[in-house]
């Protein structure tokens, strides 16, 4: 019998309850036509929607919204969420937008060839770097433009990168000055968030942070615009649209990459749109942003670790040799 036929036992990680995780056991059964046995090998975790989703903050009204292709359970919980996983079918090298599961199957089309120039840890940034291209085209960033990206985390990084790729002047604020060495080695500036360079023709926030959103907004220039990445989940947000917000006529967008955007939607769908962004991980400096790893093994006792961890960027899962 074929291997992809035969009954086999999976593992996956859950978030059982608010601040719990867990490994759930589950067997295959023969593969469905159409399908696709994975067998992963390393798997990314967004610290900023796992976040919120491991703590019970997706609201109510963005329960359907917020399900991942191949979710499991339901918000609140319990519920296996993630988006960022790569595995091996059929002797090639796939991504998916699955969650952390030893084992999975899913259909061919859901899984995506990694690039023969993208090593396997650094292509779980897909789902961000995808998110950042979607935020540069919301934004039509353009060469020449003076950008500020607030927030060094892994999409305010990437998004940043992406800019400067397009030939326009960057400079990345935090307030953790160890980012600084982090956006360096992308050849992008960094500054504090006090000595940040105002007069942006654009500003993209990504610290998920009042303080943050609202230092976006001061240092746009007349007219400029500042693109929101950050969510909140069901956490307010206060936002300072007084002072010269309408005096400098500012513009506050969103961005989010549930939708291509619009400049090209008649060219680009969510797979065109994802295997771009796999190619444009084929740069060696992006290994800076992935270099933590857990076995899947010990996720249970970690996970709200490396979620509070505020050093580490995108932690991977490792999976055993045999699901």
């Amino acid at each position: 019998m074929n291997a992809a036929n035969e009954i086999s036992r999976s593992h996956a990680l859950w978030t059982a309850a608010p601040g719990r995780a867990e490994l759930r056991s589950g067997v295959l059964g023969p593969l469905a036509p159409g399908h696709v046995r994975v067998r992963a090998l390393v798997s990314g975790i967004s610290k900023g929607t796992e976040g919120l989703v491991f703590k019970g903050q997706v609201p109510e009204s963005e329960w359907e919204r917020m399900r991942c292709p191949f979710q499991e359970g339901a918000f609140p919980h319990p519920v296996k969420y993630g988006y960022a996983m790569v595995g091996e079918s059929g002797g090639r090298r796939v991504f998916s937008l699955h969650p952390h599961q030893s084992l999975f199957d899913i259909p061919a089309g859901s899984a995506i060839p990694v690039p023969d120039a993208v090593p396997t840890e650094r292509a779980v940034l897909a789902p961000q770097m995808e998110t950042a291209l979607n935020a540069t085209w919301d934004a039509d960033v353009q060469p020449g433009q003076r950008i500020a990206v607030i927030g060094a985390g892994v999409i305010g990084l990437l998004t940043a990168y992406l800019c400067a790729r397009e030939g326009a002047e960057v400079t990345v604020t935090d307030i953790n000055p160890a980012r600084a060495a982090v956006a360096q080695a992308l050849g992008l500036a960094f500054a504090a968030p006090d000595q940040a360079p105002g007069d942006r023709d654009l500003v993209f926030h990504a610290s998920a942070s009042a303080a943050g959103l609202n230092l976006a907004l001061s240092l746009a220039r007349f007219e400029g615009t500042v693109i929101e990445l950050s969510w909140y989940g069901d956490q307010p947000v206060s936002v300072n649209l007084g002072a010269a917000f309408h005096s400098r006529r500012l513009t506050l967008k969103a961005s989010q990459v549930g939708h291509v955007a619009p400049s090209r939607r008649a060219t680009y769908d969510y797979t065109r749109r994802l295997t771009e962004a796999l190619a444009l991980c084929a740069d060696p400096r992006l290994d800076i942003l992935v270099a933590a790893r857990t076995p899947l093994a010990e996720m249970p006792s970690r996970m709200g670790d490396i979620l509070a961890d505020p050093d580490t960027l995108c932690h991977l899962i490792q999976y055993p040799e045999t699901a």
